[in-house]
């Protein structure tokens, strides 16, 4: 296998030696632009002996690279063929360091890996542009953050993840993710970076977690979600439809005291407050 990334030549020819045609519903656009996975590893800040989770090795591009920069890959792919190819071509070189799960990775957002309780690990994926949204909010969901996540995602979806709250390109997810993470300078990727080439352009999204991350809980992430859901309506009609009575009225004095009223639509609300919202929802 070849140490440098694949060209397009070369990712041809292990596609066609695989019998394997691309499929679009999994996302199967490979990588091959070696300057592109070099600023993968650059965002992330990759050492030596780090744990590093990788959704969808595809031909293992950006796997060997994060393995040659000394990282522990724990690596989730669902196509078979594709697993088969990186056991045989990749792991023999890696043996104590690539540990690779043939699974469904929004089912296993971390790879089946369990990190120690002291311990950091990253993510560093070329996400399936399908499953980025469920995806993400399984990761957000789990019982340990990343330190830092570096995203191939579809540029809309990088938007969304990374959109100025209270915008209207804001979103549940946006909560969700910006309340746990910093969102850091990225890198656009143009579409000719891939084979085959996808209809839209990409993006490396950066996210750094905060000092004190913090956690929706179910309960609060449920009505965030029946609030987006509805972001045409005024805040304080949903909070009396979802929300229980009396958080709705300690939560809603605290929008009247930082200068918003019921009225305001949910996109409108900041950050700070979901998260007093949360609170009052515990």
């Amino acid at each position: 296998m070849p140490t440098t990334p694949l060209t397009p030549t070369e990712t041809r020819r292990l596609l066609e030696e695989l019998e394997l045609r691309p499929s679009r519903k999994l996302g199967q656009n490979f990588l091959i632009d070696g300057n592109i996975v070099a600023k993968s590893l650059a965002l992330a800040e990759v050492a030596p002996d780090e744990d590093v989770i990788e959704v969808g090795p595809g031909l293992g591009t950006l796997t060997r690279a994060l393995l040659t920069a000394g990282a522990r890959v724990h690596a989730i792919e669902r196509d078979s063929r594709l697993c088969s190819f990186l056991r045989d071509h990749l792991a023999p070189a890696f043996p104590d360091r690539l540990f690779l799960r043939e699974d469904d990775a929004v089912e296993q957002p971390l790879a089946n890996f369990r990190p120690a309780e002291t311990g950091e690990f990253k993510i560093v994926a070329n996400l399936p542009y399908a499953i980025s949204t469920p995806w993400m909010d399984a990761v957000l969901k789990g019982d340990r953050l990343p330190v830092r996540m570096v995203l191939m995602l579809q540029r809309e979806t990088a938007e969304r993840f990374a959109a100025d709250i209270g915008t209207r390109e804001t979103g549940a997810i946006t909560l969700f993710l910006q309340a746990a993470f910093t969102v850091e300078r990225g890198h656009r990727v143009p579409r000719s970076c891939f084979h085959p080439q996808p209809d839209v352009d990409s993006f490396l999204l950066n996210l750094k977690r905060k000092t004190r991350p913090h956690r929706f809980s179910p309960e609060t992430r449920t009505l965030v979600r029946r609030c987006f859901g509805q972001r045409r309506k005024q805040i304080a009609s949903l909070l009396r439809k979802f929300a229980p009575e009396p958080a709705t009225i300690a939560w809603l004095d605290r929008l009247n005291a930082a200068g918003l009223s019921g009225r305001a639509r949910p996109e409108a609300i900041p950050l700070a407050l979901w998260q007093e919202l949360d609170r009052l929802m515990t």
